[in-house]
């Protein structure tokens, strides 16, 4: 079955050279450039512009919109586009019946970004050292017991943290929710999960189910 998003992922952030990154800094527009700028650090400018591009990139290969978007803030603080350049002025963008939804996620390892017709969530996580008393305090007392039995306790708990927070970021309510029973909450999500342990890295994105 066809999936009623678009996913795409940058997994070659080592890669990345200075001369890449300056010219991805004065590709983007102002706005943006100067909200990457503000990071002290090179990874973080990396990840603020490349993201964004790879969000341009999505929207003109599966929607054919070659704008520069921008971002307003929807219910709960959820950004939503913007193009202000264009005939849409300052409204999210009509043109797409039912609208037009996003989401961005970066990590270390990769950059991900999800459009779809329909609201979606995304969230990439690095598989780093386990932590027991974080996983105690976000993890139903069954979910604690499936990863701690694991070989490797770190990759099911990553994979749950992505999904409790692909569904916060679908939701756009943050992390008030109480995340050690979010997955029972919200039963009306739809959730595609994926491993790339070769690169490092876990990723979810989140879906409301179709009526």
């Amino acid at each position: 079955m066809q999936q009623p998003y678009h996913l795409y992922i940058k997994d070659d952030l080592a890669a990345i050279t200075d001369e890449a990154l300056a010219h991805a800094l004065a590709s983007l527009p102002q706005w943006r450039r100067a909200q990457a700028l503000r990071f002290k650090h090179r990874q973080g400018r990396l990840e603020c512009a490349f993201s964004y591009l790879l969000l341009c990139q999505a929207l003109r290969e599966t929607y054919g919109i070659t704008q520069q978007p921008s971002f307003s803030l929807g219910a709960h603080g959820k950004p939503e586009l913007l193009f202000p350049d264009t005939p849409y002025g300052s409204s999210p963008l009509g043109g797409i019946r039912g609208g037009l939804h996003f989401n961005l996620s970066h990590c270390r390892s990769a950059l991900a970004c999800v459009v779809s017709s329909r609201p979606v969530g995304i969230d990439v996580e690095c598989i780093g050292r386990y932590n027991e008393s974080l996983a105690r305090h976000v993890l139903s007392p069954d979910e604690f017991a499936l990863v701690s039995s694991a070989p490797d306790p770190q990759i099911p708990f990553t994979r749950l943290w992505t999904q409790k927070e692909a569904i916060v970021k679908l939701t756009g309510r943050g992390i008030d929710d109480d995340l050690s029973n979010l997955l029972f909450k919200y039963n009306n999500v739809c959730l595609h999960t994926e491993d790339h342990l070769d690169k490092g890295y876990i990723l979810t994105i989140a879906t409301f189910t179709p009526h």
